[in-house]
């Protein structure tokens, strides 16, 4: 079965909600078995994920029997959901039970309903879609993008065997899911945790709040990921300065930590006897490529490291020749099982086969040193990284310009977005309406106000020409 999960000790713990229930591996093979029941053919299925054993279990059955399932937030924005749901025309939705009655007058209907999620049938056609196609993630999560990583079956499977080797993942482990299912670092901890036959300890809490803290106490957790905020964070919450005997393994991705958090971790994972990877990847390479072993995270401070097991990572330049001199900077490449098949922008791709070739440009700038270790310098591509999660800039502006009619233009770094815009009077309200939809801090964007959007003779924004410092 998926993740070998029928080869585990059907009494024990696979997923505790930080609620205090809790469900076994047999109950997980169980439900893959009574989902099978419920939508025999393959088809495609809407999963709406918060972190709870609902999400998990129908994610898990889900690939199992064959389903393709589309992850996205519960609570991402109810307009930019349904444009994704009349883009790709589900056959399936999967949703918490109380968000049925967004759908009451779509003539949908209810067929099943378990761990507090209900399943709806649509009147959408079944979906024709190529065998090796497994799963789809948005490439940018939180603004609604039509735009999808295709993951195979292969890539799921190497991913979550090859994580939970190099982490040295077991039994009694107790990984903590804060990250979000439907972020692909978030599905990869909970991934190849239930590969090693781990307990995913799954809170819906953030560390501001007490119940966060509370839940970590009595859980007993074994290996924590996060993304740079995360470790911001911890760092505010005074979280290095204590002991957390249980705690062996400190995971980081989703972004680069500054030089001086960087080693601020990993002198205290040396002081305390424990673990620090930093790792780096993307949701098209099923979310890891990198990792730096714990052993060099204070000699090698910000490094990447080296490709995972199995894989390969070179340098490109501009006409993505590979660069063979030892050190050397250039466009970061992967070659690998775990690279996804590529993208989709609309349902008739979902028919599309492999178009990579295990072979993947990531768009980051990277540096080798003489030891071979890699450095990421910069993204060359509109993304970036705010607490974690990929936000395009261009989706950003097709949103901004769809709702306020305006020009504008963004810009930035992974510390924060810079809006410009040439009417000082939307301001406030461009911030605010990022915020809410993107279900992102308003602190991580500022507004500027510019006498005009520069541009060449075609129309194309001059971004260089705006001050993004």
């Amino acid at each position: 079965m998926y993740l070998d999960i029928d080869r585990k000790p059907a009494d024990s713990t696979a997923v505790v909600e930080d609620t205090g229930n809790q469900y076994t591996y047999g109950e997980l093979v169980e439900f893959c078995g009574e989902f099978h029941g419920w939508i025999p053919d393959r088809n495609l299925i809407l999963i709406l994920c918060r972190n709870t054993m609902a999400a998990v279990a129908y994610y898990v059955a889900s690939i199992e029997n064959r389903i393709v399932p589309l992850l996205i937030s519960s609570r991402m924005d109810a307009e930019l959901r349904d444009a994704l749901i009349g883009v790709y025309g589900p056959r399936y939705i999967c949703l918490p039970g109380e968000m049925e009655d967004a759908f009451s007058g779509c003539g949908y209907k209810k067929i099943a309903h378990k761990y507090g999620y209900v399943v709806l049938e649509t009147q959408y056609p079944v979906c024709e879609m190529a065998a090796e196609l497994s799963m789809l993630l948005t490439t940018s999560g939180s603004t609604g993008s039509p735009k999808l990583v295709r993951h195979s079956y292969v890539n799921l499977e190497e991913s979550a065997r090859n994580v939970a080797g190099f982490f040295g993942f077991h039994g009694d482990d107790r990984s903590l899911i804060d990250l979000q299912l439907h972020y692909t670092m978030g599905l990869n901890v909970a991934c190849s945790s239930l590969y090693a036959g781990a307990a995913l300890m799954m809170t819906t809490h953030t560390a501001m709040e007490k119940e966060y803290w509370e839940f970590f106490d009595r859980s007993h957790i074994t290996n924590i990921t996060g993304v740079p905020y995360n470790y911001e964070m911890l760092k505010r919450l005074k979280f290095f300065t204590r002991d957390y005997p249980d705690l062996r393994i400190l995971a980081e991705g989703g972004g680069k930590l500054t030089d001086k958090m960087f080693a601020e971790v990993a002198e205290y994972a040396a002081r305390t006897g424990k673990k620090f990877f930093a790792t780096f990847g993307t949701s098209e390479t099923t979310a890891r490529i990198a990792y730096l072993p714990p052993h060099m995270a204070v000699q090698k401070t910000g490094s990447i490291g080296r490709a995972i097991p199995k894989g390969e990572l070179f340098l490109v330049d501009e006409g993505r020749n590979v660069i063979r001199t030892q050190e050397a900077e250039g466009e970061l490449a992967y070659r690998g099982a775990n690279v996804t098949l590529g993208y989709a922008l609309c349902r008739e791709d979902l028919k599309k086969g492999d178009e990579r070739g295990g072979v993947y440009y990531t768009g980051d700038l990277a540096r080798r040193d003489q030891d071979g270790y890699y450095y990421i310098l910069g993204r060359n591509s509109r993304f970036l990284k705010l607490y974690g999660y990929r936000v395009g800039l261009d989706e950003c502006e097709r949103l901004i310009r769809s709702e306020f009619g305006i020009e504008c233009a963004c810009a930035g770094t992974d510390a924060g977005m810079k809006i410009y815009i040439i009417e000082e009077r939307h301001s406030d309200a461009v911030r605010k309406y990022l915020a809410r939809k993107l279900g992102i801090q308003i602190s991580s964007f500022e507004v500027r106000v510019v006498p005009q959007i520069p541009k060449n003779e075609v129309g194309k924004i001059l971004y260089g020409d705006l001050n993004i410092k």
